[in-house]
C-alpha cells in the first residue's frame, strides 16, 4: 500500500522546488532585462552625453566675443558657437545680403552689392535630447501682453517652426552657455542663411549650390550682431546667362531689442511705411490690422530728459549715422553727406540737435572691423551699373517698427537721367544746363537732393506725391515767392525741377530744384517727437490724430496724397503746380524753346549722335508726361483721408469744368498734329520718325482715355451726380468733335489725322470685344463692368461713326486718300457690329 504521507511530502518537495526554479528562471530573466535595458539606457547616455568644453573649443582657434561668440578652426575648417543661455528665447532679425556681386548675375537693378535677399526673426530654445533648436518666429498674428485675455488663444493657434535643430556639443566652463557645431549649418544650402528661399533665388537667376565650389570666408560676432560671409557657387537658374554664378554673401544675426520701442500707429494723413500684424485685442468684436509706422528709435540721453521736455535742443541717445560707401568717386561723398545732414533741421523741429548726419566709411587702418555689411553700420552704397536709379529701403523690428539699419542705393547711371531731366525741364530758365556735361558743382547739387530723397526713404517716409498740387501754378512763376517757398512742400515728391518757370522770370537755384521743405518738417515731428507722457501706443494716437487733423486745417501744404491714388490727379509724380493744364501748357512753351537747341546743346565733334538721341527721346517723354497729367483728371476721383467725426466727402469726381479744359489741352496738344515737334534737322541724324513717334503716344494717350475703368468713373459719376459730373457720353461727344473736325467740316483729312482717326476707332472696337473682368480691383475700387452701359454707348458710337463715313466716303469735296481711309474705317465697323447683332 502506497504510503499517502510519504507522497505528499514528495509532492510538496517537488512542488517546492518547482517553484523555486520558476522563481529562479523569472529572476533570470529579469536580470537579462535589466541588464538589457541597462545596456540601452547607457547606449542612451552615450549618445546624448556631452564633450568637455576642451575637447571641443581649442585654444588655438579663432574667437571673437560678442553676443554670440564665435570659434573658428581654421585647420579642420570647423565653425562653433557658444549660445549664452540668457540669448535663449530672444528675437534674433538675420538678414541676408549679397556682399560681393556675380560678373553675369543681372535681373534690372537686382543682383548688387547691398541687395537684401533673406530677412525673418528667429529664437534658440534649448530642446529635448540634448538639442538647441532655432525656431522661425511669424508676426502675422502677435500678441505682446501676456496679461491680454487672448494671448494663450493665439499662442496655441501660433504654434512657431523648428528652422533648425543642433544637437549640444558641450556646456562652457560655468554652464552657462551651450556650444554647437554650426559647419554644416554654415556651408548648406538652407532656408536661414544666405538666398532663404526659392523665390530670391529664381529673381536672381540662380539654383541649387555647388558645394565644392563654395566656402565660409569668415564669422565674427560683435556685442548685438553676429556677421558670416561665404563665398558661394550655384548653378544656373532661370533665364541664366551663364553656367554657373560665384558671389560672396553676408548673413547678419541681430539682436533686437528686449524691450521693443513703444509703436506709433498709422495715420493715412502723414505718408509712413509700416510693418503690422492682425490685433485680437483692440477691438474686443473684431480683427483688426495693427499697423506700425517704421521710424529709428531717437530718445534723449536720461540726463537730459528734463531739457527736451523744456522744449531745449538735446543730442539723442543713439543718432542716425549713414557712411558713405568707400567705392564712391570721391568728388560726389561731400554733396551725398550734405544730402543726410540737410536732415538735421527736420529733426530740430522733433527737438533733437545732431540728430542725422553722414560720415566717410573709416579705412581699415582706422577700424578693421567695419564693414558695409556689420549691421551696426547705416550706408550709402555706390553702384557702378548703367540703372539710373537709387533706392533708400530698410530694415525694421516687425514688433515696433524700429528701423534697425539702412542701405540706401545711389547708381552712377542716375546722373546720367539728372543730366537729361535737367536740361529738359530747366534748360530753358537755367543757362548751366546747356551743355553736354554738367559742371561737377551743378551736377553734385542734384546728386545731393537725390540723396536727401532717399534719405527721406530710409527714415520712413513714402512719397508724397500730392504735395506739390498744394502749390498755385503762377506762384511757380512768381521770383520772390518761389525761391522763399520752393516748387514743392515736399522733396519725398517726384516734383524734379521748376518746368513751369518761363525764362523772362528769372528764377534762381532756390525755385528750381527740390529741398526739404514744410511736409517734410511736419512728417518727422509728427513721426520722432519723443512723447513718454503716452503709457501706450492707443493712447498716444488719440492725441497724434488730433494734431494731424488740426495741423492740415491750419496748413493745407501739409496735405499728403499717396503715391498707390489710381483716380486722384493730385497724387502724380513728375508733375507740378494744382493745374495741370496750366502747368502743361507752360511746360511745353520751353519745350518748343528747347527743340531746336538740342543739336548744339549735346553734340561734341569727335562723338555721333547718341546724346542728341537721348535727350531729344526724353523730350518726347516729358512732352507725354505732362498729356498725362491732365488726362488723369478725366474720369479722376478725390479721394481726402477724413476721420468719423468730419462729415466731408472721402471721395468726389473732379470738377466737370476742370475735366473739359483737360480733355480740349489734349486735344490742342496731341490731336491736332504738334509740328513743332517735328523738328527736322535731328530727324535726319536719327533713327527716328516723326509719325512712328507721334503715332505711339496718341495710341497710348488714347488707350489711357478709353478704357473700362475710367469709363466706369464717368459712368458712375453720371448716375450720382448727375447734371454737375463729366460724363461718358459727354466723353464721346467731344471726342467725336475733336477727332473727326475735317468730316464735320466736309474737309480732306491729312496723313497724321488720318492716322489719329484710325487708332481711335480701333480702340472703340477694341473695347467692344474684349474680354470683361467683373471683379477688377483697383486701389480702394471694385469694379464690376460686364454689367454696364458701357458696351451699348460704345456700340451706338460705332453706329454713328459708320453712318458718318459711308455717307462722306462718297463726298467729291474731300481727295482721294481721305474717301478711301473713310471707305475702309466704315467697312471695319460694319463687321463688328455684324458679329455684335
Amino acid at each position: 500500500m502506497i504510503n499517502l504521507k510519504k507522497l505528499l511530502i514528495a509532492g510538496i518537495l517537488v512542488g517546492s522546488q518547482g517553484l523555486v526554479f520558476a522563481q529562479q528562471d523569472k529572476n533570470e530573466e529579469k536580470n537579462k532585462t535589466e541588464q538589457k535595458d541597462s545596456t540601452s539606457n547607457a547606449k542612451k547616455e552615450e549618445k546624448f552625453k556631452l564633450k568637455k568644453y576642451e575637447d571641443v573649443i581649442k585654444p588655438e582657434m579663432i574667437k571673437y566675443n560678442g553676443f554670440i561668440t564665435t570659434y573658428t578652426d581654421t585647420t579642420d575648417f570647423k565653425y562653433f558657437m557658444e549660445i549664452p543661455q540668457d540669448v535663449f528665447n530672444k528675437d534674433i532679425l538675420v538678414v541676408n545680403r549679397i556682399a560681393k556681386a556675380s560678373t553675369d548675375m543681372r535681373n534690372g537693378s537686382f543682383g548688387l552689392v547691398g541687395d537684401k535677399i533673406g530677412e525673418a526673426v528667429y529664437k534658440f530654445e534649448e530642446g529635448p535630447r540634448k538639442k538647441l533648436f532655432l525656431r522661425r518666429i511669424s508676426f502675422t498674428e502677435y500678441a505682446k501682453d501676456s496679461t491680454q485675455t487672448l494671448y494663450d488663444g493665439i499662442k496655441l493657434n501660433n504654434v512657431q517652426a523648428i528652422a533648425e535643430a543642433f544637437p549640444i556639443e558641450a556646456y562652457n566652463t560655468d554652464s552657462t552657455a551651450v556650444i554647437i557645431d554650426v559647419t554644416k549649418f554654415l556651408d548648406s544650402d538652407n532656408d536661414i542663411l544666405y538666398f532663404a528661399n526659392q523665390k530670391m533665388k529664381d529673381r536672381s537667376g540662380v539654383a541649387g549650390q555647388q558645394n565644392e565650389k563654395s566656402f565660409v570666408k569668415y564669422m565674427r560676432s560683435y556685442d548685438n550682431n553676429l556677421e558670416i560671409r561665404a563665398v558661394k557657387t550655384y548653378a544656373k537658374g532661370q533665364n541664366p546667362t551663364a553656367p554657373n554664378y560665384t558671389l560672396e554673401l553676408n548673413s547678419s544675426f541681430i539682436l533686437l531689442p528686449e524691450k521693443p520701442m513703444q509703436p506709433r500707429l498709422v495715420d493715412e494723413r502723414v505718408g509712413y511705411f509700416s510693418v503690422g500684424h492682425r490685433d485680437f485685442n483692440t477691438n474686443p468684436q473684431s480683427v483688426t490690422a495693427k499697423m506700425m509706422v517704421k521710424r529709428w528709435r531717437l530718445e534723449p540721453k536720461p540726463e537730459d530728459e528734463e531739457k527736451y521736455l523744456r522744449g531745449e535742443l538735446v543730442e539723442p541717445q543713439k543718432p542716425i549715422v549713414f557712411y558713405i560707401d568707400p567705392a564712391t568717386p570721391k568728388k560726389w561723398v561731400p554733396y551725398l553727406i550734405q544730402g543726410v545732414n540737410d536732415w538735421q533741421k527736420a529733426f530740430e523741429k522733433a527737438g533733437f540737435k545732431n540728430a542725422i548726419f553722414g560720415k566717410e566709411a573709416p579705412t581699415a587702418e582706422e577700424d578693421s572691423t567695419w564693414s558695409l555689411e556689420n549691421a551696426n553700420y547705416s550706408a550709402i552704397i555706390y553702384r557702378p551699373s548703367e540703372i539710373a536709379n537709387a533706392m533708400g529701403p530698410s530694415i525694421s523690428d516687425p514688433r515696433s517698427g524700429e528701423i534697425i539699419e539702412s542701405h540706401v542705393f545711389w547708381f552712377h547711371n542716375v546722373m546720367k537721367v539728372l543730366k537729361e531731366w535737367y536740361m529738359i525741364q530747366a534748360g530753358a530758365i537755367d543757362p548751366r544746363a546747356r551743355k553736354p556735361e554738367l559742371d561737377d558743382e551743378l551736377m553734385g547739387e542734384l546728386i545731393r537732393f537725390v540723396s536727401s530723397h532717399e534719405i527721406g526713404h530710409a527714415i520712413g517716409l513714402l512719397h508724397n506725391f500730392g504735395a506739390s498740387s498744394t502749390v498755385p501754378v503762377e506762384k511757380l512763376r512768381d521770383k520772390e515767392w518761389v525761391e522763399k517757398n520752393g516748387h514743392t512742400p515736399s522733396i519725398m515728391d517726384y516734383a524734379r525741377f521748376n518746368y513751369v518757370a518761363q525764362p523772362e522770370d528769372n528764377i534762381g537755384t532756390a525755385g528750381i530744384y527740390p529741398r526739404i521743405n514744410d511736409y517734410d518738417n511736419w512728417a518727422i515731428t509728427w513721426g520722432y517727437r519723443w512723447r513718454p507722457e503716452f503709457k501706450n501706443e492707443f493712447e498716444e494716437q488719440k492725441a497724434l490724430t488730433k494734431i494731424v487733423t488740426d495741423s492740415l486745417a491750419a496748413n493745407h501744404r501739409l496735405w499728403f496724397g499717396s503715391e498707390a491714388e489710381p483716380f486722384d490727379p493730385r497724387s502724380q509724380n513728375e508733375d507740378l503746380g494744382d493745374d495741370a493744364v496750366l502747368a502743361g501748357t507752360y511746360g511745353i512753351k520751353n519745350l518748343k524753346r528747347i527743340v531746336p537747341q538740342i543739336i548744339d546743346w549735346n553734340s561734341v565733334d569727335y562723338k555721333g549722335y547718341n546724346e542728341v538721341k537721348d535727350v531729344f527721346g526724353g523730350v518726347f517723354a516729358q512732352y507725354n508726361r505732362y498729356l498725362g497729367h491732365a488726362l488723369k483728371n478725366i474720369g479722376g476721383v478725390y479721394h481726402d483721408v477724413h476721420l468719423a467725426s468730419d462729415d466731408s466727402p472721402v471721395y468726389h469726381p473732379v470738377e466737370k469744368e476742370k475735366q473739359q479744359r483737360a480733355i480740349q489741352f489734349i486735344s490742342d496738344q496731341l490731336f491736332d498734329t504738334p509740328n513743332w515737334l517735328n523738328e527736322k534737322s535731328i530727324f535726319n541724324k536719327l533713327d527716328f520718325s516723326f509719325g512712328i513717334e507721334l503715332s505711339s503716344i496718341q495710341k497710348m494717350n488714347i488707350e489711357r482715355l478709353i478704357a473700362r475703368i475710367k469709363m466706369s468713373n464717368l459712368l458712375n459719376a453720371q448716375y450720382e451726380y448727375e447734371e454737375e459730373a463729366y460724363t461718358l457720353q459727354n466723353l464721346f461727344d467731344d471726342l467725336n468733335q475733336m477727332i473727326f473736325r475735317e468730316l464735320h467740316e466736309k474737309e480732306s483729312v491729312d496723313f497724321y489725322r488720318r492716322n489719329l482717326q484710325k487708332i481711335y476707332v480701333n480702340r472703340l472696337i477694341q473695347q467692344v470685344t474684349r474680354e470683361e473682368q467683373p471683379n477688377l480691383i483697383i486701389g480702394n475700387f471694385q469694379y464690376n463692368t460686364t454689367n454696364s452701359d458701357i458696351q451699348t454707348l460704345i456700340l451706338n458710337e460705332l453706329r454713328k461713326q459708320k453712318e458718318m463715313f459711308e455717307k462722306l466716303s462718297k463726298s467729291s469735296r474731300l481727295d482721294d486718300p481721305t474717301r478711301t481711309h473713310l471707305s475702309e474705317l466704315a467697312k471695319r465697323i460694319k463687321k463688328q457690329l455684324d458679329l455684335d447683332s
